[in-house]
């Protein structure tokens, strides 16, 4: 089997993110950037799969500069067979990646697609689903179990009301949810390794898509910082400022 996992470069999470004061986003000077979290469970679970059929090729594909393939080096050392990198001086949004993913799943014709559910620094969570009405495939999305039988596909995926169960037969997408799996450390053998393994180059235009934005992203901000608590001495005092402050009853 066949299996393309799409990786977005992100800020760590552990960062301290710093927005710019003009508002058109965050200061990168000093900021250590990684795998999306959820990329990377997407990534473990296709090796998982890749090492319970015996065989099959894992290829991770990530679009932006070449500063990304510092996270395609990591994905290499963690086990996946190759990498290809669609160089793009700007952003794209999920619509525009979902056609770059688009265009690769032609050239390479994976049998499943295994995406991280949302990246964190934008938190859209549309990219798989845009994906999947574009190539017309089924989809599982939020997916917190995966199990395979020949061609068979079930995924257990988390929902708002518990868990729900749903089938299909490859060719597919999934998307990943944190609980899937813990993905693993690179090896000092596999960071050996991925040095001699494939990194594809690819220009933006070669694949005909375009880099203008479907959404224009208007500007950045901080949250907003929160205010102080009280201390109250009754329930009766907190009942009241419930219904007359927080307005939550």
């Amino acid at each position: 089997m066949k299996i393309l996992v799409p990786i977005k470069r992100v800020p760590d999470p552990q960062t301290n993110i710093v927005v710019k004061p003009d508002g058109t986003g965050i200061v990168e000077d000093n900021v250590k950037f990684v795998i999306n979290p959820f990329c990377e469970i997407a990534l473990e679970e296709a090796l998982r799969i890749k090492e319970a059929q015996g065989e099959g090729e894992v290829v991770l594909l990530s679009i932006g500069t070449t500063d990304s393939t510092e996270q395609l080096r990591t994905g290499l050392a963690m086990g996946a067979d190759r990498a290809i990198l669609v160089q793009s001086d700007t952003m794209l949004d999920p619509a525009r990646a979902a056609e770059v993913i688009e265009k690769i799943v032609e050239q390479e014709s994976p049998e499943l697609v295994f995406l991280g559910k949302q990246s964190i620094d934008d938190d859209a969570n549309q990219t798989g689903q845009l994906l999947a009405a574009a190539l017309d495939w089924p989809q599982a999305t939020f997916a917190s179990k995966v199990e395979l039988s020949g061609q068979d596909v079930t995924v257990t995926r988390e929902v708002d009301g518990g868990l729900e169960t749903v089938a299909f037969t490859l060719p597919g997408i999934i998307t990943s949810d944190l609980r899937l799996n813990e993905p693993r450390y690179a090896s000092l053998p596999g960071i050996m390794k991925a040095r001699k393994k494939e990194l594809k180059e690819v220009p933006l235009a070669d694949l005909g898509v375009s880099a203008d934005p479907k959404v224009k992203q208007v500007s950045v901000a901080p949250p907003p910082k929160r205010e102080a608590g009280k201390t109250v001495e009754t329930v009766q005092e907190l009942v009241e400022l419930l219904h007359s402050e927080a307005k939550l009853i």
